[in-house]
């Protein structure tokens, strides 16, 4: 009798998923994960083990790359993040179930997530995908309330009330100058090795007369990404000048000026909301997250600021 060769296991490919979620910021510290603190991340990670049974299948704990890594107290509605599975697992979420994978893992999450942090949907990625690196542009918005007849008791935990008027009008013009590939360290806290060079693509002031945030002082801010502390710090600035305390030509003079004392302070981090991450076409993700990988390899790039 010849001996037959033992059969082999082929190992099939892993699952790369992207998860898009959301979460009030205020109970966390923040998004990345921190030895003996409640964050974002650690949250995730923890319930995405459970859910997979990491453990007891003797497989390492997830791990999640996101988009965007917020600070402590801001919030997030349209955050995205990438967690790699093997086969084995995602194949395996449905359980007895005809939900399809992603289904059921937004459902088993659902069941094992605190109630201030949802995954709202889960899906294999293309491929070439990279949640951080494949981004083309992260927005926020910044929200305030500057009259007493809107400070809303239910909405305080998500906008910001300022005691003085502010002239709409003056900050939106203030805030032209700095649109375009711009070095705002004036707007960054300092980080060895970290370059403060960004393309800020929209700072936009605006007063809606209409909708949930009508009669509210409403910031859009959309760039590449953003270096520690720039969205508030660019916020503060811009009340400076909407409170009559500074000139409209202020924001490009402390810009110019390129020292992080020039701006003045930062405003709460509460007011802060991720609203969206932007992707480039399926066919140019790889090509995408390739060229911002090699252009970041030597910081550690902060996506939102952090509170004061």
């Amino acid at each position: 009798m010849t001996d037959q060769p033992a059969p082999t296991t082929v190992e099939q490919p892993g699952v790369r998923v992207r998860l898009d979620l959301a979460y009030d910021g205020a109970g966390f510290a923040g998004w990345a994960r921190q030895p003996g603190l409640r964050t974002v991340q650690g949250l995730l990670e923890e319930g995405l083990a459970t859910v997979l049974r990491a453990e007891a299948n003797g497989e390492p704990p997830p791990r999640v790359q996101v988009a965007g890594r917020t600070d402590s107290g801001v919030h997030a509605r349209g955050q995205v993040a990438h967690v790699d599975l093997t086969a084995r697992q995602w194949a395996s979420l449905p359980g007895r179930s005809d939900r399809a994978p992603g289904d059921a893992l937004v459902a088993r999450l659902g069941g094992v997530l605190a109630h201030d942090v949802v995954v709202r949907a889960a899906a294999p990625a293309p491929a070439g995908f990279d949640a951080r690196f494949s981004a083309l542009h992260r927005s926020y918005t910044y929200r305030v309330a500057d009259r007493p007849d809107l400070r809303d008791p239910l909405h305080r935990g998500w906008v910001l009330w300022t005691r003085r008027p502010l002239d709409v009008a003056a900050m939106d013009a203030a805030a032209r100058p700095l649109l375009g590939v711009r070095d705002f360290a004036a707007f960054c806290k300092p980080r060895p090795g970290a370059t403060t060079i960004r393309e800020l693509q929209e700072l936009r002031w605006d007063r809606p007369d209409e909708g949930p945030d009508e009669g509210l002082v409403v910031a859009h801010v959309r760039a590449d990404a953003f270096c520690h502390n720039m969205v508030r710090a660019l916020v503060g600035a811009s009340l400076a000048v909407g409170e009559g305390r500074r000139p409209v030509t202020w924001l490009a003079e402390v810009l110019a000026a390129r020292r992080r004392d020039a701006a003045g302070g930062v405003v709460p981090a509460h007011g802060l909301v991720l609203e969206a991450v932007a992707y480039p076409p399926d066919a140019d993700l790889a090509s995408r997250a390739e060229r911002i990988r090699a252009m970041r390899m030597d910081e550690d790039v902060w996506e939102a600021p952090t509170s004061s």
